[in-house]
């Protein structure tokens, strides 16, 4: 009885999980998971659509000013009216007036084609000039690629705003000195971007087969590197206007760019501050917006410009 006593009462014994069970669970557990990545990537991608949607609609307005406001407002943007001189946004001057009552719809309209005029005129010239020294060093490679490398390193060791200013000096105020500062400091990241894509490109077999077809170093750049260059180079050309815009309204600011009667953004902000600290918000605020509102279109369209061009990059955005 002692023995029986002291036995303990036997548990029972848990029934294993079936394999198809775990199966199932395990199956359920995925589609879970793959649905949740499903949704992120919706998400992503109508806030992308979304995105490219509304810079469209930005940079198609901004155009639309530039070419449609002039002409349907019979107004001479440089018409003086001392009797409505800083007068607030209203019905007859939607942007209100500036200091001497000129208006300042008109005005940020012409000092937008102006900067614009700039900027791509400015972007063009960089462009091609960053395109032509990145495929040489690339294409060349050896010592003319690492002494073109190294001569790019160090005008980029210098500011560009300083470099920029320091030939607008040598020159009198107008255009095409500023077109000539700023695309003599911007092509340099050019440069590096179509030296890295020339030297991917090298390396690629059709590249090779063309070597040891016997093609010649000028045919093979320009038949096989210089498509394989031009998305990226224009890519970096879109990008650059808008920079571009605020360097030359750097230098208009400073009162080194383009002549104060020209009505460039730049020009406007720098009238305007005497009438800001006096509490007149308006005549900066607007040209202001005119630098800020293109430049976040062209962004815009560039990154999903960006995306088209490079499926790696999307794809790792999507994740």
């Amino acid at each position: 009885m002692a023995d029986i006593a002291a036995k303990k009462p036997e548990q029972p014994e848990q029934p294993e999980q079936p394999e198809r069970s775990r199966k199932a669970a395990t199956a359920a557990g995925a589609e879970d998971t793959g649905t949740v990545w499903r949704a992120h990537g919706t998400d992503r991608r109508s806030t992308r659509t979304l995105r490219l949607r509304v810079s469209a609609a930005l940079l198609t307005l901004t155009v639309l000013a530039v070419l449609l406001v002039p002409p349907l407002v019979q107004l001479d943007q440089q018409a003086v009216d001392l009797a409505a001189k800083l007068q607030p946004p209203s019905w007859a001057h939607p942007f209100g007036t500036d200091d001497v009552g000129r208006d300042l719809l008109l005005r940020c309209v012409y000092g937008l084609r102006v900067s614009l005029l700039v900027g791509v005129a400015a972007a063009l010239t960089a462009t091609v000039v960053g395109t032509a020294v990145g495929a040489t060093a690339g294409a060349l490679g050896g010592w003319v690629d690492r002494a073109v490398m190294r001569a790019v390193d160090t005008v980029s060791s210098v500011p560009h705003l300083l470099l920029g200013i320091f030939i607008v000096a040598m020159f009198r105020p107008g255009v095409w000195p500023v077109v000539i500062s700023v695309a003599l400091t911007h092509w340099l990241s050019t440069a590096r971007i179509v030296r890295a894509e020339v030297l991917s490109l090298r390396s690629r077999p059709y590249v090779d087969a063309a070597v040891s077809g016997g093609a010649s170093r000028w045919r093979v750049a320009v038949r096989h590197l210089l498509p394989g260059v031009l998305p990226q180079a224009a890519l970096a050309a879109v990008l650059m206007v808008p920079h571009a815009m605020w360097h030359e309204s750097a230098l208009s600011f400073l009162g080194l760019g383009l002549p104060t009667h020209t009505a460039s953004l730049g020009n406007l902000i720098q009238e305007a501050r005497g009438s800001l600290l006096a509490g007149q918000w308006w005549p900066t605020l607007f040209p202001g917006l005119f630098l800020i509102v293109p430049t976040l279109a062209v962004a815009g369209l560039a990154g999903a410009w960006r995306e088209r061009i490079n499926p790696r990059r999307r794809s790792e955005l999507m994740l």
